[in-house]
């Protein structure tokens, strides 16, 4: 049975940031999530703040800026998450570094967060804060562009789930947590590979792109008939990032999936194609 216990939302009061709200409302209500709201007081930018400033001056402006972040945070998005079981919580601190901690010691199961906002003390942005969430938390990540322009919460829905692989070794995973979301919400399944021109020959020593692509398609079927999933298979050619774009556009997918095996090679848990893909994704990604 597909659960996600917990869920950890950290909040910036961005207008992206209200918009993750609306996905994690849905998400955490479908699974009935234990909903951690999360803001970091980020310390090292509230300092920078009040350089120049006597001691008392800086000291009480600090202390102003806190007392609003408790305040906002505690006010944060009432009737979205007033049926759930929400936790509020204000952490001073470097924001990544909090976030990952949080999330590991209270065991949750998803991060949701915008790939770029703008908190009282510090812009986040992708290879910034959501970056080094990306790159060091051990759950799934949730993120997406866009966020301020989200849909309302009755408008969500699950209707397609793309998952896209590279057929390595954590692509099973990836393909396990898809399959799960897309049967939770009776949705379709969609398994897409992207065989990069460039390199493919050096990979599979054949003499055309289509011969790469059928030798693509045999192993992502032969992966989900292991696996016993049923998903309908698309496999393409190209830029990784830009490939899988293209057919997340054309399949209007509401959620994709990657896994870390995918972005796990050369820059410790994420890599380039990773960040291409989370910048230009139509819809929100679940890293796993």
């Amino acid at each position: 049975m597909f659960e996600l216990r917990k869920i950890l939302f950290p909040v910036d009061f961005s207008e992206a940031s209200a918009g993750t709200g609306a996905y994690v409302a849905a998400f955490a209500g479908r699974f009935q999530s234990e909903l951690t709201l999360l803001h970091v007081v980020d310390v090292a930018a509230s300092f920078s703040a009040v350089a120049g400033l006597g001691k008392a001056e800086a000291m009480d402006l600090s202390q102003e800026g806190s007392n609003w972040a408790r305040q906002s945070l505690m006010a944060y998005r009432p009737y979205d998450f007033k049926h759930l079981n929400v936790n509020r919580t204000l952490i001073h601190g470097d924001p990544a570094h909090e976030i990952v901690a949080t999330a590991k010691k209270s065991g949750t199961d998803l991060i949701m967060m915008p790939s770029h906002g703008l908190s009282a003390f510090r812009s986040y942005i992708l290879g910034s804060v959501t970056a080094k969430v990306l790159h060091d938390a051990e759950c799934p990540v949730w993120t997406g562009v866009h966020l301020e322009n989200a849909p309302p919460l009755d408008a969500i829905r699950f209707k397609t789930i793309l998952c896209a692989v590279d057929l390595g070794p954590q692509s099973e995973k990836a393909l396990r947590w898809a399959a799960a979301f897309a049967q939770e919400h009776a949705a379709e399944l969609v398994a897409v590979h992207a065989v990069p021109e460039v390199r493919a020959y050096e990979y599979f020593d054949l003499p055309s792109l289509n011969r790469l692509e059928e030798a693509g398609r045999g192993k992502l079927q032969q992966l989900l008939d292991t696996l016993g999933i049923a998903a309908r298979t698309i496999v393409t050619s190209g830029e990784p990032a830009k490939a899988v774009g293209e057919v997340a556009r054309a399949e209007k997918a509401d959620q994709m999936v990657i896994a870390r095996g995918v972005i796990a090679e050369g820059f410790g848990r994420l890599r380039t194609n990773a960040y291409s893909l989370i910048r230009s994704a139509p819809c929100p990604v679940v890293s796993v």
